[in-house]
């Protein structure tokens, strides 16, 4: 038998206020866009969101890049116990996904059983949506 986590879509979340080196992040999201700081200099990729690249420590050395989003499971947890606003949608996943370019983003994940999760699982991007018209990624099984 299938055992359905509460996905978190029904979690009331506010939109963030965009800090001015992570406003092209949120602002690609309301066009469903995923981009990811790339630092010219050392060829990688640096996510969360920073001022300064995390290679170099120089901010004129990052630039915005758009990827997939589509990556593999590099860890997860299920979550049976959550803390307010999410008590009341146990169980629920969440992932470390290392996406295909190499770089970790941690997201809710939605639309698989609990034991169909598995470390490796190749996964895409889910977008819901925020009450400011932006997009909070998350990411649900590439099937």
């Amino acid at each position: 038998m299938s055992t359905m986590p509460n996905d978190t879509l029904s979690v009331e979340r506010q939109a963030p206020t965009p800090r001015s080196f992570s406003r092209s992040y949120w602002e690609a999201t309301r066009e469903k866009k995923l981009l990811i700081q790339y630092c010219r200099k050392t060829q990688q990729f640096q996510f969360f969101p920073r001022p300064t690249s995390i290679f170099t420590g120089r901010h004129s050395d990052l630039e915005w890049r758009e990827v997939s989003g589509k990556g593999a499971v590099f860890s997860y947890t299920i979550a049976r116990r959550g803390p307010e606003p999410f008590r009341g949608h146990e169980p629920y996943l969440m992932a470390v996904v290392t996406l295909d370019e190499g770089v970790n983003v941690m997201g809710d994940f939605v639309h698989c059983a609990l034991e169909d999760i598995k470390v490796g699982m190749r996964v895409k991007p889910f977008w819901a949506p925020l009450p400011n018209g932006t997009n909070l990624l998350m990411f649900e099984p590439d099937r």
